[in-house]
């Protein structure tokens, strides 16, 4: 056998003999996030022994971005908070496409409401505080990745997957409520339209994402499905209620209640969040959020 082909043979078994030790100790690393090890092992294995393998043969240690898509998918809330505050960028740096297939979304923040880790939502939540203000609101309002989230925000995706907490805490750090995902739909068309579709044992949860939403909509605000509000007048209002219906179907202005908890939803800047929710005095629905994150 030539030298070479001999050479071009050996090379071949190292590389896999190699890439099956980095899948054993990508594999110990993943097993360690989810067993819920220690903030200072994770961080050691994460830079010294877990690998993972690349296309052309390439090693890499995790990113703390990757690491953090591990401590998302396992609820390891300390591990999460510690990527964040001592690697506040490339923790939600888009991680390797190995783990994202789409290099334009924000897949830890979708992660997180798609996973309801509201905890670790409101420590990536904190993080970006410092960024600049359009970084901030790119962040927030950037659309996932066509393939899996239909080019939808974090905001569609909390009302799709009704997670309330989630909702309210995006908001009220700035997320936007009028942005369209791919087929045009704002995320209250979407609530809308699972209001429409649910059955009726489901259906509290589903007002108390509309009454969250409510407090940072605009009056006059558009979306694509008033249209059939006005098509299907007394089943939407049976649905939703007299005041809902009319201030969304654009037949009368919002209640003086609406009004009053904007002015008052208004003050609370998203530092502040969700300690002051305690301290004022504002409908039940916004408690369980204060609870939730305090438990």
């Amino acid at each position: 056998m030539p030298w070479n082909v001999k050479w071009l043979n050996g090379y071949r078994s190292h590389d896999s003999a190699s890439q099956k030790q980095c899948k054993k100790s990508s594999f110990a690393f993943y097993q360690a996030v989810r067993d819920q090890l220690p903030v200072w092992l994770l961080e050691d294995m994460r830079l010294m022994e877990a690998f993972h393998w690349q296309e052309g043969g390439k090693v890499s240690s995790y990113s703390p971005s990757e690491a953090l898509l591990y401590a998302l998918v396992h609820d390891h809330q300390p591990y999460a908070r510690h990527l964040l505050r001592k690697f506040p960028k490339s923790a939600l740096a888009v991680p390797s496409l190995h783990f994202s297939c789409c290099h334009s979304s924000a897949p830890h923040l979708a992660m997180a409401v798609r996973y309801n880790r509201v905890h670790i939502l409101l420590e990536i939540l904190k993080a970006i505080r410092d960024f600049p203000a359009s970084e901030r609101a790119g962040y927030l309002d950037r659309r996932g990745c066509s393939r899996v989230e239909g080019g939808k925000t974090v905001l569609h995706v909390a009302c799709e997957l009704a997670r309330p907490e989630c909702l309210l805490l995006l908001l009220g750090h700035g997320a936007s409520p009028g942005l369209n995902d791919c087929a045009g739909h704002t995320p209250l068309d979407l609530l809308l339209q699972q209001i429409w579709e649910s059955p009726a044992a489901s259906q509290r949860v589903k007002l108390l994402l509309l009454d969250s939403l409510f407090l940072f909509l605009p009056q006059g605000f558009r979306f694509s499905m008033r249209q059939r509000l006005l098509e299907d007048q007394q089943q939407w209002q049976d649905l939703l209620g007299e005041n809902r219906f009319q201030w969304l179907a654009g037949l009368a202005p919002a209640s003086l209640f609406v009004k009053s908890m904007q002015v008052l939803i208004g003050t609370i800047a998203p530092e502040q969040l969700p300690e002051a929710l305690d301290t004022l005095p504002l409908p039940h629905f916004l408690k369980p959020l204060d609870l939730k994150l305090k438990s």
